[in-house]
This record gives structure tokens, sequence and C-alpha cells, in this order.
């Protein structure tokens, strides 16, 4: 039991820990990503201003020279200057020289104790200040002599508001996370109840149980496609224990006869030598052997025809010529004391299916028919198209005999029926022919009815579906 919880709380505690961890991954790089898109868009801002200050001092630089050191240039939008140094904010967020040709300052916004890179920068150290500048630069020509204007900007506003930002996210992540892997643990823990339902009724069903079945849950998922599938399963093997217990109960009470009888004549020789003819004893023993193995191979034909559909052979069979050969075999064989075989009605048909199984099922009609007809037994084969119904192949088989009750026609098909128990048993007959021939038929797909012929006799008939594609001849 308490393995069992384990193995249950181990699904869950690794579905949640991959939903946390995946989750987590894809957190840790949204916040990466937004940290580095909020630096990154609020630097190209400072960037941009820089580069605007930059053009407007290389504007100034060439239409009158560099400005005066330790002066700031003149700003077009500034409207109010007061000359202090003091009273302006400009120096310390924006930095700016302007390099003579030999590289010494010739003119800045304020005094540094060395001058600006020449070179555009993303990130530099001005002496003294606790932040980095972007720096931007723009060569220009005033008069005959070269000057290159840098601007440094300072980068405090894009530290500040990352480090704004990282609070949030610390605290943020952690709760999201918390909150998905309980979500994901409830989630789980609830789609994972139908399992464990199911498992705990398997765990219930025995050989002898195969007509349990687990729970389907009502939702139209994976875990009821599992169920279903499940009961399928019983299903089938339920309807494989039952017909090996057929099998068995059926085999067992058919041979106890001709044990029996072969028991009772062996004792009777043996407390009476002389009171049975010579060879009787040999010659019952070789009767119901006989009738024996007749009767095991029935069974066994009919436990085939009832097993799984998916291990035949299927391959196109032509009934017509299944048809032919029996009525061929019952004029050679002379069965029914010269019994006369109508083959008029038969036309071509073709199915698809096992050819050994279908001939078996031809060979019950025409035997079945031979033993109960007067004088003629009447054989068709013919395609037919219903209205609105696929196209099927027909086996009909008549005799002249007496014929089946009404109340008696589903009855016959079932197993050792018997309507003349003496008379099926004098002609060999075992009672399983018509059963075979049902349990074949629907195995093909087909269905088996029994009706009047017109005769006054029995007649069967057997549909077949045609195979796909294929329509009246």
């Amino acid at each position: 039991m308490a393995e069992r919880r384990w193995a249950r709380a181990s699904v869950r505690l690794r579905t949640t820990a991959a939903a946390v961890l995946v989750v987590a991954l894809v957190l840790l790089l949204g916040a990466v990503a937004l940290v580095l898109l909020v630096r990154g868009s609020l630097g190209e801002g400072i960037e941009a201003s820089a580069e605007q200050r930059a053009a407007e001092l290389a504007a100034q630089v060439e239409a009158s020279g560099p400005p005066a050191p330790g002066t700031a240039a003149e700003d077009p939008g500034d409207t109010e200057d007061s000359g202090d140094p003091e009273d302006r904010e400009e120096p310390e967020e924006l930095v700016w020289q302007v390099l003579a040709p030999d590289g010494t300052v010739a003119s800045g916004s304020q005094p540094l104790t060395a001058p600006l890179p020449a070179e555009d920068a993303d990130t530099a150290e001005l002496p003294g200040a606790d932040h980095g500048y972007v720096v931007v630069t723009e060569d220009v020509r005033s008069g005959d002599r070269e000057y290159v204007v840098v601007v440094a900007a300072s980068l405090e506003e894009v530290d500040d508001s990352t480090d704004a930002l990282l609070p949030p996210l610390l605290v943020g992540l952690p709760l999201v996370l918390l909150l998905v892997g309980g979500t994901t643990w409830v989630v789980a823990t609830r789609a994972l109840a139908p399992v464990e339902r199911i498992r705990t009724e398997v765990e219930q069903i025995t050989g002898d149980r195969l007509d349990r079945r687990v729970p389907e849950p009502p939702s139209r998922d994976e875990i009821h496609r599992l169920a279903r599938t499940m009961n399928q399963m019983l299903a089938r093997l339920e309807r494989s224990r039952d017909r090996q217990q057929q099998f068995v109960a059926d085999a067992s009470h058919e041979l106890r006869s001709p044990l029996a009888s072969i028991r009772q004549t062996a004792e009777v020789a043996r407390a009476h030598p002389a009171a049975l003819p010579e060879g009787e004893l040999a010659e019952a023993v070789l009767e119901e052997s006989a009738r024996m193995q007749r009767l095991v191979e029935q069974l066994l034909l009919l436990t085939r025809a009832a097993g799984d559909p998916h291990e035949r052979r299927s391959q196109d069979v032509d009934l017509d010529d299944l048809a032919l050969g029996e009525a061929r075999r019952i004029r050679r064989e002379g069965l029914g004391g010269g019994l006369g075989v109508d083959t008029a009605g038969i036309g071509p048909g073709r199915v698809r299916g096992d050819e050994v199984a279908l001939a078996q099922v031809v060979r019950n009609l025409v035997d079945n028919a031979a033993r109960h007809a007067i004088s003629t037994i009447r054989l068709a084969v013919r395609e037919v198209d219903g209205a609105g119904a696929d196209p099927a192949v027909e086996l009909v088989v008549e005799d002249d005999g007496p014929g089946i009750p009404e109340a008696e026609r589903e009855r016959v098909l079932d197993r050792f029926v018997r309507l003349d128990e003496a008379r099926a048993r004098d002609a060999g007959g075992s009672g399983l022919g018509l059963a075979i021939v049902r349990e074949t038929v629907a195995a093909h797909g087909g269905t088996v009815t029994i009706s009047a012929a017109p005769t006054g006799g029995a007649r069967v008939v057997v549909r077949l579906p045609a195979p796909a594609g294929e329509g009246r001849s």
C-alpha cells in the first residue's frame, strides 16, 4: 500500500517538478529579456540625446569655433542660463569636450582631470563618477583646423531603472512558481484519480471474475478511451474464456456417450466372452472411435470459427466454385441413395474470407440437406444489391425433406441441437454442423437465416458481404 501511494505521489511529484522547472526556465529567460530590453531602450534614448547634443556642438564649432574653455555651448532650447556651473545640472548628466587636433581639450562643459575618450563607447568611466557614461563623438572642421566633439551622457538613470525592476521580479517569480506548482499538483491529482479507480478495479479482476468492468470516466479524453479499451479487452477475454469452457463442457458431454458405449461393450465381452459374436467388440470400438474423431474435429472447427478473425487468412473466394464442388461430391459419393442435386441456380459470386472455413460452411449445409432430403437438394449462388444496402452474395441450400418447425429455426443453429436425436446419431450427425456454419459466417460479417423451402423442406440462406468495389456482375 505504501509503495502504491509513493508511486502515485511520485507521478504527481514528477509532473509538478517538470512543470515548475519549465515555467521557472521560461520566467527566468523572460525576466532577463525584460531587464535587457528596458536597459537597452533607456540606453538608446540617452545615446540619442548625446548624439543630438554632439550635433549641436559640432554645428556651433563649425560656425564660430570651439566655445571658450570652461563655458557651456549654447543650447537652442535654453532661454535662461545663470553662467554659474553650480546652478546647472547639465554638466553632471551630460559632459562634453571639444578636442583640438593635438588631443588637448580646447573647450569643455567642466574641467576634468583627463580628456574624454576620442572614440564612441557604450560605457566609459569618468573620474569621480560612480556610474558609467555613454560616449558619442563627431568630427568637425572649423576654418583650417579639425576638432573632435565628444559628448558623454550619464547612465545613472538606466542603472536606477534596472535596480527598481529587480525587486519585483525577485519577489514575483517565486510566487508565480509556487502558484504553478500548487495548481499542477491539484490538476495532476484530479487527473490521476480515474486511473487509480481503474487500477483498483483491475486489481480485483481474476480469471473467474472476467465479468467485471473498469469505470469509464465521463470526460471524453485519453483516460476515457483507455478505460473503454480495457473493457473491450476484458470482454474479449471473457468471450475467450467462455468459448474455452464451452468447448470443454461440450467435449466432455459428447464424448461421454461413445466412451460409455465402448466401455459397456468391453465389460460385456470380458464378463461373458461368448455373449458377443466374434469381432463385434473391435467393430464397436472402431465405430465409436470414428464417431469421437468426427466430434473432436468438429469441435476444433467450431473453436477455430469463433476465434480471432485477425488470425485468419483472407483472400478472394469464389462461392460458386465451392457450391459446384460440393454438388459433384454428392453425386460422386452417392450420398442419400442417389439423391438429385439441382445446380441451375448457381451463378457467379465472389466473397472475401478464409477459403477453408467457407468451404466447410458449404459442406456442412450440403451434408445437412442431404441427410434430410427425400429426393432432391437445390443449390444457388447469386449476387444481390439490396435497396440502400451494401452488395452481398447469397448461398441458398434447399431440400425437400420434412423441414424445420418455425419455432426451432433459431435453436438448430446452437451447439448439439438435434431435432431427431436417433436419426441424427445414426446418420453421423453431432449437432455441430449448423453451429459451425453460424459461427464462421458471423466471423465473416454475414448472416444465416432458415425458412421453409417451396418444396416443403428447409431453406438455409447464407448472406456474405461482397468485396469492396465489386457490384453485380
